[in-house]
């Protein structure tokens, strides 16, 4: 069995709860069996411009992506554009499996960035949308297994334009 390894970054502003949705998607096989062939190295990056220099070398060779803003933060929502620039500038052909993650959504009451207007951005950007709730550990694996979805694809779609070719 091959066993593919991806490496997913996570990027968007400071708090907007990058940390906080990976740690509980982290299972450390405390919930998940370690029966996959895919394992995506996660990155959480730092979203505070003053690191971004430091940042940016980890991002090398980066598989995937998955941006999370704030709903409650249209600020965080805009800056999604320059966090996929960046990401994409490091990725190999510019070709990454992606997601948006609208994180805080137990927040709903004081949302900022409507669903429908992510939505439409994220599908504009080629990514599939997510909302999350790191605090109430709602629909936090879902971005994950998009992701993993997504790239897994990626794979075996270059591996049947290698094996046409040979």
């Amino acid at each position: 069995m091959v066993k593919l390894r991806a490496k997913c970054v996570l990027a968007g502003d400071s708090t907007v709860g990058k940390s906080a949705l990976v740690h509980v998607f982290r299972s450390e096989s405390a919930h998940f069996l370690k029966n996959y062939t895919l394992e995506l190295f996660i990155f959480d990056s730092s979203g505070k411009e003053i690191f971004y220099d430091m940042v940016e070398s980890q991002w090398e060779l980066t598989a995937a992506v998955c941006l999370v803003y704030d709903i409650t933060d249209e600020t965080t929502f805009n800056s999604c554009t320059k966090w996929l620039e960046r990401v994409r500038a490091q990725a190999p052909s510019g070709q990454l499996a992606g997601v948006l993650v609208g994180n805080k959504m137990d927040l709903a009451c004081r949302r900022a960035v409507g669903y429908t207007q992510a939505q439409e951005w994220a599908a504009s950007q080629g990514l599939e949308y997510f909302e999350t709730s790191a605090k109430e550990i709602e629909n936090c694996d879902a971005p994950f297994q998009s992701l993993a979805r997504a790239f897994h694809r990626m794979y075996e779609e270059k591996l049947e334009h290698i094996q046409s070719i040979v």
